[in-house]
Formats: structure tokens, C-alpha cells, sequence
């Protein structure tokens, strides 16, 4: 991981993943669902407070005529001024509008937290990689299904995308 970085709240958004109670209730590693909850939470408020854009992505099953129970996103997880973008993929690029509302907004560097690590935060961020985005993964507002699937994206595959730190190195620039 790396040293504490200095974001420029006017180019940087958060987007955090399928933070959804069907997906936060589920059995993860290396942390359980609340943990990650209670960081990206923390993460949230301090883009806000920064003035930083803050976008909520979550997924709807396609083809099916009702959502299962538990897919909104987390109460009170979503802010006025904050960006809800519905997914019908891994990913929270495809057929989702998402680039267009960042680059409309000026952002070139996304934060990443969510759930699960290898799946939905990873596709969405080798999408966000491949569009010319500057990538931070916050590890410890992450986690996965297993602790080796975590591990060897965060290990592995998001140091060749990006940056990965902790939470508690998120910082940002004066504007």
C-alpha cells in the first residue's frame, strides 16, 4: 500500500459499490459487510464535507419481474447531492451513463470501495482504467466472498491499475 495521497476534491469522485443489505449481510472476508459499511461511510462524509462527488452504484437483476428482497442501496447511505447509478452488469460502467457523469462533473480520479473486491469493485474499476480514469482502491472499505479473492485483487491486480491505501489515507488538497 501506499503513502497518504492528496486528492483534488474537484476532479475526484467516490464510488462505492453494491452497498446493498442483501450484499453487506452476505458472509465476507477478511472482513464482515458492517465493517466495510461503517468505512465507506466515513469515506462518504469526508467527500462530501470536501466537496467531492460521491457515487452510489448498486445492481438490478435483469429479466427478472421483481428485485430480491434487500436490493436498495443501504438506508441512509445516500446523501442529496450524491449520484445513484443502477447496473445491470458486473461492472458500473456498462449501459449506465457513469462516464458521462463524471466527465460532465470534470472528475479524472475515482476512489473505489464496495463489495465484493474481485467482482463488482474490480470490474468497475478496469472499466474506469480503460476510459483513462486515475484509480484509488481504499483496501479496508473492500472485501470478497473469500479471503483469497480479496487478497489477489488487492495484492495482485489493483497495484497495476492504481493506487491502494486505507481509508485513513484519503486526503485532499485545499482548493
Amino acid at each position: 500500500m501506499t503513502a497518504p495521497l492528496a486528492l483534488d476534491p474537484a476532479h475526484t469522485a467516490l464510488v462505492l459499490v453494491d452497498l446493498m443489505d442483501r450484499i453487506v449481510a452476505l458472509p465476507l472476508e477478511p472482513r464482515k459487510g458492517a465493517d466495510v459499511l461503517a468505512v465507506a461511510e466515513e469515506l462518504a462524509d469526508t467527500f462530501r464535507a470536501a466537496g467531492a462527488l460521491v457515487v452510489l452504484v448498486r445492481t438490478k437483476r435483469p429479466g427478472v419481474a421483481e428485485q430480491p428482497p434487500g436490493s436498495g442501496l443501504v438506508h441512509g447511505l445516500l446523501h442529496e447531492g450524491d449520484l445513484e447509478v443502477v447496473k445491470r452488469t458486473v461492472g458500473g460502467f456498462q449501459g449506465t451513463g457513469l462516464d458521462e457523469l463524471l466527465r460532465r462533473r470534470g472528475i479524472t480520479t475515482v476512489v473505489f470501495g464496495g463489495i465484493a473486491t474481485n467482482l463488482g469493485v474490480e470490474s468497475t474499476a478496469r472499466a474506469a482504467g480503460d476510459l483513462g480514469y486515475d484509480l484509488v482502491f481504499v483496501e479496508d472499505a473492500t472485501a470478497a466472498l473469500t479471503g483469497a479473492e480479496h487478497e489477489a485483487s488487492v495484492r495482485l491486480d489493483f497495484p497495476r491499475l492504481g493506487s491502494v491505501v486505507r481509508a485513513g489515507d484519503v486526503r485532499f488538497v485545499a482548493g
